[in-house]
């Protein structure tokens, strides 16, 4: 996997959970393993769902694709703080996009 690429709580889940099962996970393997399984709100299948369903939209980061996927943000004010540190804010409609969407998995 390369060092850039972005994953969801829903897919490190399943991957430590994965490695766990061939061998002794190491202590920070094991924190972020039981952080995974404490938050990760989604099945992988239905976050990869998500995650394409978002990646049509055309506007969003994959990196923020990933943020909405673990964070499930249903109101404007939620969509907006996973955009606050990002030049263009988006707009109403695409706000409402975006949380359309979301509510299909929530």
């Amino acid at each position: 996997m390369a060092t850039d690429s972005f994953v969801s709580l829903s897919e490190v889940k399943q991957l430590l959970a994965k490695e766990a099962k061939q061998r002794e996970l190491s202590t920070e393997q094991k924190v972020a393993l039981d952080h995974a399984q404490k938050f990760s709100s989604l099945e992988q299948d239905d976050a990869k769902k998500l995650h394409k369903e978002l990646s049509g939209l055309g506007f969003i980061s994959e990196q923020n694709i990933v943020k909405i996927t673990d964070l499930l943000p249903v109101k404007p004010e939620d969509v907006r703080l996973v955009f606050s540190k990002e030049r263009l804010t988006p707009e109403k409609k695409q706000i409402e996009q975006i949380i359309e969407i979301v509510q299909k998995f929530v």
